[in-house]
């Protein structure tokens, strides 16, 4: 299978390696005004994948000006035609499913074996907004005695979308869709690790008949265009997915045009397992949500946290499996984990071994590069799955998001310690309890400091259901309705009867 998926990359890949990808303005291939350009490379070996124009402010300008005018169209389409058109988006991504999922992992090192669902995923996110296109401006109707008063709710305008290196498909498909949706158009900046799959997408939304300039893609590195996007007055709300750190900078650079934000940002997720669970399927979820996707995803549960009386016999159970993922080339269909993103990113995830050491925690499995992988892809980003154990909450390992194949393990006794070390962080995205004990349940369901809570399951998302975090984990919350009230104002209106008395002055 690896040998018939390297066939496909054959296919695709000539086009990203011989000719520069350009940004996407106005429905056209632009370069970018100064010319600049940066290199992809594959996570596999950090060999050369191509050419990328590289925008700066011009390039957002003209990107955001050909937005802001085709607001003035996209706004009026009918939700009918707005409805088919992004249905016929979500038919041409099944349809080059197979070129979108080998590009993606080839691109970021993410295990085909996720990646295979990824278009699937992002034509479900397209299907389910169209769908909510009819109801996209619906209101309340709030009458009193004298008036009646109805809400409705009306598109923004343009919008800017960040989206990072990790799923990039998928996570554009779940910001750009219900914006299209709500009657907004789009200014897309993918992170500048993961750039192949942004113009792909927005040029199978063209072909189904899209407008131009409703969708717009400007690739480039974040200080730049990134910036220049976060600033510019006539994009009226960004939405990101990223680190913390860079949500902060972006409140900043938005901060002079009163931009409206939405972030779903960095996590430390606690996976919380009682002696009362049903440990088999715990032990299977806890391994899931950490290294699948090569750990690197904002819900992994990062911290698992060991009821004291089943600590050593769980752990051995999680050691043994961790010892046996299998880390290897992304396109091959056995493989669990692939290489991490970047250099960079592996120096990174790297430091932590060193870190965890020297706090005193107890490495179990991993903390190395994959030798045997290294070897076979010489300059490749293979990093063995990892485990450390024995950890405190004042340890770096315990507070700080490692963001790659990574748990670490601390042991509690009571309820109240579980919530408490769960709570003292200052992430709160997600949340996973394991317990058969229904009251206990509810009540860290109620008490975890977290935007979401998965009780006796790993993540599952369910549509439309609010997802986003507390703390310095986001502000704002995805999913159904709950896209809309960020891509959308709410107008209230209210129209007399004519019987109420009105004020009169200067008689």
């Amino acid at each position: 299978m690896l040998e018939k998926n390297l066939e496909i990359l054959e296919k695709y890949l000539p086009r990203y390696k011989n000719e520069t990808i350009q940004h996407l303005i106005n429905g056209e291939a632009t370069p970018s005004v100064s010319g600049a350009t940066f290199d992809n490379s594959t996570p596999i070996d950090n060999s050369f994948m191509g050419k990328i124009a590289a925008g700066d402010a011009q390039d957002i300008d003209k990107a955001a000006q050909a937005a802001h005018t085709a607001f003035k169209e996209w706004r009026n389409w009918s939700a009918a035609d707005r409805r088919a058109v992004m249905h016929k988006i979500a038919d041409l991504i099944v349809k080059n499913k197979e070129e979108i999922a080998v590009l993606e992992s080839y691109d970021t090192g993410q295990a085909i074996r996720f990646m295979s669902k990824a278009a699937e995923r992002g034509a479900e996110n397209f299907r389910f907004y169209a769908d909510k296109v009819i109801d996209a401006q619906n209101g309340s109707s709030l009458p009193d005695k004298d008036h009646i008063n109805f809400t409705m709710r009306q598109p923004i305008g343009a919008v800017g979308i960040i989206t990072p290196w990790n799923t990039p498909f998928m996570l554009s498909t779940w910001k750009i869709a219900p914006a299209l949706a709500a009657g907004c158009t789009v200014v897309h900046k993918p992170a500048e690790l993961s750039p192949v799959t942004a113009n792909r997408l927005a040029e199978l939304a063209h072909e189904a008949g899209l407008p131009k300039g409703v969708w717009n893609v400007v690739q480039g590195l974040g200080e730049k265009a990134g910036k220049a996007l976060t600033e510019h007055p006539l994009i009226k709300a960004i939405g990101f997915v990223g680190e913390t750190i860079t949500g902060q900078h972006i409140m900043r650079q938005g901060a002079a045009t009163l931009k409206r934000v939405h972030f779903e940002l960095g996590g430390k997720n606690p996976v919380i397992v009682f002696d009362d669970a049903d440990l088999d399927r715990a032990v299977d979820a806890v391994i899931f949500m950490i290294y699948s996707l090569n750990g690197e995803r904002c819900t992994s549960s990062s911290r698992l946290l060991l009821q004291r009386s089943i600590y050593d016999s769980f752990l051995e159970k999680v050691a043994e499996r961790v010892r046996k993922i299998k880390v290897g080339h992304p396109l091959d269909p056995k493989t669990e984990i692939g290489p991490l993103v970047s250099a960079g990113h592996l120096k990174k995830v790297l430091s932590y071994v060193k870190i965890g050491k020297d706090e005193g925690a107890k490495l179990v499995v991993g903390g190395c590069t994959d030798v045997a992988m290294q070897r076979l892809y010489d300059g490749g980003n293979f990093f063995s799955p990892t485990l450390f154990a024995d950890a405190n909450i004042s340890m770096r390992l315990a507070q700080e998001e490692v963001f790659g194949p990574f748990l670490t393990v601390l042991p509690f006794d009571t309820e109240q310690e579980a919530v408490a070390l769960a709570n003292n962080i200052q992430y709160g995205l997600a949340g996973y309890v394991w317990t058969n004990d229904i009251g206990k349940a509810h009540r860290l369901a109620r008490d975890l400091e977290t935007g979401m809570v998965w009780v006796n399951s790993e993540n599952v998302r369910h549509l439309p259901t609010p997802f986003g975090g507390v703390k310095n984990s986001g502000i704002g919350r995805d999913g159904g309705e709950y896209s809309f009230d960020f891509y959308m104002e709410t107008k209230n209106i209210a129209i007399a009867y004519g019987t109420h008395k009105i004020p009169k002055l200067g008689i």
